[in-house]
């Protein structure tokens, strides 16, 4: 039997999940109406760029407004993209909905901000005049 000093098994670290924001559509095509076929042009998209599936359970994807979208029950499959959806629908392996009535990402700055179930950035993907910014304003 082996035994590890208590300094060396302290910087195993556990495989980090290799999650990516992939793209993000925060324009909606065509008129801005706030009807659900608009609101649902406008999404997000996560891409597990690994082989192993990854649990999103209490991750979370945030805007720079602090709105706050909360997986539950998802797995994302590996080498699989997930669409995030502003509007209302019915959630499935590929498409997830926020179920909002309002579009949540601004067209002309904002950024997308993805962390796991224990709050530690995993992704941000920023765009207008916040693209310089590195997330330094978003408290918990």
């Amino acid at each position: 039997m082996v035994t590890l000093p208590a300094s060396a098994a302290d910087h195993v670290r556990p495989q980090r999940p290799k999650v990516e924001i992939s793209k993000v559509q925060y324009d909606s095509p065509g008129r801005e109406d706030r009807s659900q076929r608009s609101l649902n042009k406008e999404w997000v998209e996560l891409t597990n760029t690994t082989r192993d599936r990854v649990n999103l359970d209490g991750w979370t994807l945030e805007n720079s407004d602090g709105y706050t979208y909360t997986f539950h029950h998802y797995k994302l499959d590996g080498r699989a993209t997930v669409r995030i959806h502003t509007g209302e629908g019915r959630d499935t392996r590929n498409d997830l909905y926020l179920d909002r009535r309002n579009y949540a990402w601004d067209n002309h700055s904002d950024s997308a901000t993805l962390r796991t179930d224990r709050g530690r950035l995993v992704d941000e993907e920023t765009w207008g005049r916040n693209r310089n910014h590195h997330g330094g304003g978003h408290h918990h």
